[in-house]
């Protein structure tokens, strides 16, 4: 959001830099500078760091005749003194810088003034507390060059610093108070970097000088400082797509010379407000974001409009603004069509009226966004736009006749954005194309995620228009093949998209002829044929262009021909996901020397590369899962430098690790090699770990005890290993800053779990099951206050569970099964755990009764008590398990709690940090043992068999209406089944058997529709055995043991079923049984005499009809005679 004033402001920015070009330039030429060594070592330190530099430092050399670094490309000296004074190194092409560069390396620099590495890509790196020391710095700039971590505090010990702009990098944490520090400063940009949160230090209101304050596009909270009033100067703010809330603190006579204006946040609105706005007389970019009580604010609305005729930018968005609130904005009387050129007015609550309504104050307007409204707009109501240039109506519900007749938004519609518009073929009639203006100026068109289905909207596309550049049909239910002239038409086509669609047939050639074409993404198709076709069957003449190609998730075959490397050009190609087949050999690569995303995953294919291979290429990424790399350790993987994410899981490997693997972790984010067979120890190497990157080792063969130096990982999955100690990886004092998951399950580890878990308090999921541990839970997993996943299944761990658990109030799973662990079960798991969504006790020596504290569990949805040595009654206050008690559950909310997003994750985890663990989670469903994976969040259980509990089955567990399973076999219930148990109609297992339960079979159990498993035998149950729906089916083994049982199931007769009734006993003892019955038997009597006479008495009484069947049963006698 810049304005003119703004661009001047860069402009002397840049002249005050060339100042330093056009003095040091001619010093070169005089000879008077000669760089000091200890600088110039400095920079190649530097230069070293990168991955890749695109031939930008190629003056960067240690040669004898190139030893004066203030000659080297980017660098600026001081003509008297050779300290370097500037470094320039901002990207202005696509030949950008590339690595986790280490900036603590360019320290020697101490008399630096000017440093820009703005637009490049360092791969996530923080910025180093170390920035503090250049304490000569004027001009920094790190904008749009992919920093993460927080900003280092220590930048407010630059206290010469006049332009500071870290913005659109992905920086977390709190803005450092001690900016404020920072008197000289004129510019400041922390915006667009997403994750920092907070609130806004009050300190920036020291900053006296500043004229560009952007904080914009971040998660900042609370209120606007009070100070930033004192910024008299300040002509950019921008606050907007923030959560801040509270009062605007801006009154009559602050800021009076601000230009740009950005507020975005849930503020208190009020009038005298809307006064300070209204004398903005300097303004001419106005945007507020989330200002939810402005639709309901006059004077708010009023300053606005008022505005209205000296702005060039209006953004008004999730505002929940009317149509009424437009008019009011927009009155007759306004007069800014000469001025304004952007309006953003997306995400409130407009209608095609509005749209109508903006045509009378379009002259100029170039911009107009109303996504996210009620816009339906019909072929009726197009408005001409005569200067606008891109229209966003995405996430609007457009009528099926929008591109019928004289579709026409202006001569000049350079991008049109109709995502997500409910879209359907017959908004796109073929029949109307040729009648249509067609729209030569239209060069971006985006009709992703409708719900286009045929081939009409190629065919509408070659008519409408030729001109395109970029096209995106992603989303769509679209079938069949790309008609062929789609290619022949589409000749300026640049960018295509039409993943996630259901297209056939092979992969059109014409791709390789449409000679602009750079990107092509055809994901998640039904694409068949030989991969061949496609690349052997075209010209390619856009082979010097084409850098992107993703197939993957189709049902493409064949070999990957070596004509592939004709692509010479390509960064990113992924084939993952279809039946691919054949090697993969270095000469299907050799040519991609700027590839830097390479998936193969999950193909038929070997990727036979020669060990000691060199790419010319250096990958960011790369999936080869599931490619045949082994049996050995692919060794050419030691020459790529750039790696952030890697899985070759699945893959075959036998062998060890080789050593110099290890050390090339440093600078992965991602990494899986789960599935082969890697064994020996992971080696105890001195190794930082400075991305906490995720790994995930399951299923191998790795030995012995764990490194300390894995603990800087944020996710560490090695579950089916023959890990055999835990002692040596936590107990070694070292913290671990960014562990979420660690998943131990299925090792060999026989000691003692050590009582060292202070160190993980990060910790989010901890799983050791399946191993051998012994002795107590330690009292330090107390300190995990963060974890929401406890899972020690299956260990022989003793003793009770310690009272520090309670500390652990996140949980949402907590399974101890399968342990010998014994005492009460504590009455803190209800008090302190009220978020458990699963909890799992059973196969322990638990003991006493059921603490009524557990009903306090109101989002439980599987709860396992059985096998201990529980006794007294079930609580009866099970009604209280509110989960159970409704039928559905909203199951995002359930996955966003358990795997949700948090804004502080990246803070705490960083930006690689896996979340994606999946709870295993073993239960007996219809009374065999599954295991299930993520569980289903519809899947709603209650088990206490197995114990020694007694008294009736309370009530109050026929309103547990979501319930889907209940045992309480092999116990010592009494009384009798409730009445109303039919309530239950979410039930598909009820397992009663074993008790002492006596009384009738409730008839409202025949009410169960999805009843699969029914087990009421061995109690001291009579009665007739009700019928009715599918409870007939069950067999006798569901009743066995009950001998005063009788009915169809158990094949045994009830008294009075063959005798009549006396007339007197009618109505007496079988109740609602022998009305039943009468009822029956009256039926089959009047159904016999109607089928009767209604069939054979006409034949016995009228002779035609006699006649007539006598003549067919001769013909049918003698045809069966032949």
């Amino acid at each position: 959001m810049t304005t003119p004033y703004f661009v001047a402001l860069f402009h002397l920015l840049l002249l005050y830099s060339f100042g330093f070009s056009v003095r040091f330039k001619e010093s070169r030429k005089s000879g008077e500078s000669n760089c000091r060594e200890k600088e110039r070592q400095a920079l190649l330190n530097f230069k070293q760091s990168l991955t890749a530099d695109y031939g930008r430092l190629s003056t960067w050399t240690d040669h004898q005749n190139n030893t004066d670094c203030c000659n080297w490309e980017g660098i600026q000296c001081n003509h008297q003194t050779g300290h370097v004074i500037l470094l320039d190194l901002r990207c202005l092409d696509t030949h950008y810088l590339t690595g986790a560069i280490n900036l603590t390396s360019l320290i020697p620099l101490q008399y630096i003034q000017h440093l820009d590495l703005s637009n490049n890509d360092f791969l996530l790196n923080h910025i180093p507390q170390a920035i503090g020391s250049f304490t000569n710095l004027q001009y920094l700039n790190l904008s749009f060059s992919a920093f993460s971590g927080r900003i280092p505090f220590q930048l407010g010990n630059l206290s010469l610093l006049k332009y500071l702009d870290l913005g659109t990098n992905s920086l977390l944490g709190s803005v450092p108070f001690q900016i404020g520090n920072l008197k000289q400063l004129q510019y400041l940009d922390l915006g667009g970097n997403n994750y920092l949160s907070g609130e806004i230090p009050f300190q920036l209101g020291n900053l006296k000088q500043l004229q560009y304050l952007d904080l914009g596009g971040n998660y900042l909270s609370g209120e606007i400082p009070l100070q930033l009033r004192n910024l008299k100067r300040l002509q950019y703010l921008n606050l907007a797509s923030n959560t801040l809330s509270g009062a605007i603190p801006f009154r009559n006579g602050n800021l009076p010379h601000l230009q740009t204006l950005g507020l975005g946040g849930d503020f208190y609105v009020e009038a005298e407000d809307s006064q300070w706005l209204s004398n903005l007389h300097s303004l001419t970019s106005l945007e507020l974001t989330s200002l939810h009580n402005l639709s309901s604010s006059r004077q708010w609305l009023q300053a606005i409009s008022e505005l209205i005729p000296n702005l060039v930018k209006l953004r008004l968005v999730d505002c929940f603004l009317s149509d009424t609130n437009i008019k009011s904005l927009f009155h007759p009387r306004s007069d800014f069509s000469t001025s304004l050129t952007v309006l953003d007015l997306s995400s409130n609550v407009l209608t095609s009226s509005t749209f109508q309504l903006l045509f009378n104050f379009s002259l100029h307007l170039q911009e107009l966004y109303l996504r996210g409204n009620d816009i339906a707009l019909s072929s009726f109501l197009f408005p001409n736009f005569p200067s606008l240039n891109i229209l966003d109506l995405s996430w609007n519900n457009l009528t099926s006749s929008v591109f019928q007749r004289n579709f026409n938004f202006g001569s000049n519609l350079r991008n049109l954005r109709l995502y997500n518009c409910s879209l359907t073929d017959k908004s796109f009639p073929i029949s109307s194309a040729s009648t249509i203006n067609s729209s030569s100026s239209l060069v971006i068109l985006d009709l992703s995620s409708n719900l286009l289905k045929s081939s009409t909207v190629f065919y509408w596309l070659l008519n409408f228009t030729t001109n395109l550049q970029t096209l995106s049909l992603s989303g769509n239910l679209l079938e069949g093949p790309i008609p062929d002239g789609f290619g022949k038409v589409m000749n300026s086509l640049e960018r295509f998209f039409a993943s996630e669609n259901r297209l056939q047939g092979k992969i059109p050639s014409f791709f390789g002829n449409m000679c602009r074409l750079q990107i092509l993404y055809l994901r998640n198709n039904k694409f068949n044929g030989e991969i061949s076709h496609f690349f052997q069957n075209s010209s390619w003449c856009n082979k010097h262009v084409f850098h992107n190609l993703d197939l993957s998730y189709n049902q493409i075959t064949g070999k990957i021909p070596e004509s592939i490397r004709l692509l010479s050009e390509l960064e990113d190609l992924s084939l993952r996901g279809n039946s691919l087949e054949g090697d993969v050999t270095e000469s299907h690569l050799s040519s991609f020397s700027k590839l830097y995303d390479l998936d193969l995953s999950h193909n038929s294919l070997s990727v036979k590369f020669v060990s000691s291979w060199v790419p010319p290429f250096q990958v960011k990424t790369l999936r080869l899962a599931s490619c045949k790399l082994g049996p050995s350790f692919p060794g050419w993987l030691q020459t790529q430098n750039s790696l952030m994410w890697l899985d070759i899981s699945d893959n075959e490997l036998n062998n060890s690790v080789p050593a110099w693997f290890w050390n090339n972790l440093q600078n992965l984010g991602w990494l899986n090699m789960s599935h082969n067979n890697l064994n020996g120890a992971i080696p105890d190497i001195p190794l930082k770990l400075p991305y906490g990157p995720s790994i995930i080792l399951n299923s191998n063969q790795f030995e012995g005890a764990l490194p300390p130096f894995l603990l800087q990982a944020s996710g560490l999955l090695l579950s089916r290993n023959t890990i055999s100690d835990l002692y040596s990886f936590l107990c070694h004092q070292i913290i671990a800053p960014n562990l979420a998951t660690l998943d131990l399950s299925n090792n060999h580890i026989t000691v003692e779990i050590p009582d060292c878990w202070q160190s993980l308090h990060q910790l989010l999921f901890l799983d050791l099951s399946h191993n051998k541990l012994s002795g107590n839970i330690p009292i330090s997993m107390g300190k995990l206050v963060k974890l929401e996943a406890l899972v020690l299944r299956k260990n022989n761990l003793t003793g009770g569970l310690h009272s520090s658990l309670k500390n652990c109030t996140n949980l949402i799973m907590l399974d101890v099964s399968e342990n010998n662990l014994s005492g009460r079960i504590p009455s803190w798991i209800g008090e302190r755990m009220q978020q458990l969504r699963i909890l799992n006790m059973r196969g322990n020596h638990f003991s006493s009764n059921f603490p009524i504290q557990l009903c306090y569990l109101r989002y439980i949805q599987l709860l396992d008590l059985s096998r201990n040595k529980l006794s007294k009654a079930v609580p009866t206050c099970l009604n209280n398990f509110t989960a159970m008690s409704e039928k559905s559950i909203n199951r995002t909310e359930t996955q966003r709690l358990i795997y949700g997003y948090n804004i502080t994750y990246d803070e705490i985890y960083g930006p690689y940090a896996s979340f994606d663990y999946k709870l295993d989670i073993t239960w007996v469903w219809k009374g065999v043992a599954h295991v299930f994976r993520d569980p289903q969040y519809n899947l709603k259980s209650i088990d206490l068999s197995c114990n020694d509990l007694s008294g009736e089955i309370p009530k109050e567990v026929v309103c547990l209406v979501g319930l889907v399973s209940l045992n309480l076999s092999r116990n010592n219930l009494s009384g009798e089944i409730p009445s109303e148990i039919g309530n239950l109609s979410s039930l598909e297992s009820l397992d009663l058997s074993r008790n002492h339960l006596h009384g009738r079979i409730p008839s409202s159990l025949s009410q169960l529709d999805f009843l699969g498993k029914l087990n009421l035998s061995y109690n001291s149950l009579s009665g007739r055995i009700p019928l009715g729906r599918h409870l007939q089916t069950f067999e006798a083994s569901s009743f066995e043991g009950n001998i005063d049982l009788c009915g169809e199931q158990v094949n045994k007769s009830c008294p009075g079923d063959h005798t009549t009734a006396k007339p007197e006993e009618a109505g007496g003892g079988d109740g609602d049984d022998s009305v039943f019955y009468e009822a029956l038997y009256m039926s089959m009597g009047l159904g016999f005499f109607v089928g009767f006479w209604g069939l054979i008495g006409p034949i016995l009484i009228w002779k035609p009809w006699r006649i007539a069947y006598l003549r067919f049963l001769n013909r049918l006698t003698t045809e069966i005679q032949l």
